[in-house]
């Protein structure tokens, strides 16, 4: 009978960096679901699998670990619209600009996470950090679209209005329910076009 080989490799143990992106993830779930004030960091730490006291250390605070959160949200954001703006000859007359942004958007926020995070950032300015964040999101995606585009004042403002009522639709979980509302379903397609698929009308 032949013998069974067992392995002798050591489990792998995550780095420290590893461990930050694990948390992360998990703190992103967890605010995604109950927002800041309804997330504790017990929470977040049975969501990432490991102690409450090992996430405090990390990252000092509740609110820390919330700001972290929203800032790579709102990064991710910005990355995409700079992979778009790569690629195209700044000039915001063109059409071709704001579609390219607008689709990258609209893809974006179908991760639920990502959005829902943004939305409890941008509500939560009662809690003074938070609000400094998410002023300081908006004022670096205005100031992204004016940068890079040579838009004015007005088309960056149209193109942030037009998000908002994205993240709107989608945190109300309008397109999965626009065949019960007939007016809803042709906001939603309107808003989206062909990002949602089908199913969306």
């Amino acid at each position: 009978m032949a013998s069974v080989e067992t392995s002798t490799k050591p489990a792998t143990r995550m780095s420290a960096p590893e461990r930050r992106e694990l948390i992360l993830a998990a703190a992103s779930r967890a605010f995604a679901v109950g927002g800041y004030a309804g997330t504790s960091t017990d929470a977040v730490a049975r969501e990432a699998g490991v102690s409450q006291p090992y996430v405090v250390r990390m990252f000092g605070s509740k609110v820390e670990l919330f700001l972290e959160v929203f800032r790579r949200a709102g990064d991710a954001i910005m990355a995409a619209f700079d992979a778009e703006l790569d690629k195209l000859e700044a000039d915001p007359h063109r059409d071709e600009i704001w579609d390219a942004l607008a689709s990258a958007y609209s893809e974006l926020v179908t991760d639920r996470d990502l959005l829902l995070v943004m939305m409890h950032g941008f509500t939560g300015g009662a809690v003074p950090e938070i609000g400094a964040q998410a002023r300081e999101c908006m004022s670096a995606i205005y100031q992204q679209l004016i940068r890079r585009t040579g838009c004015t004042p007005e088309r960056a403002r149209e193109f942030i209005a037009q998000g908002m009522l994205l993240n709107v639709l989608l945190a109300m979980q309008a397109p999965e329910h626009a065949h019960q509302d007939p007016a809803l379903a042709e906001l939603s397609s309107c808003a989206f076009g062909d990002t949602l698929g089908p199913s969306a009308s």
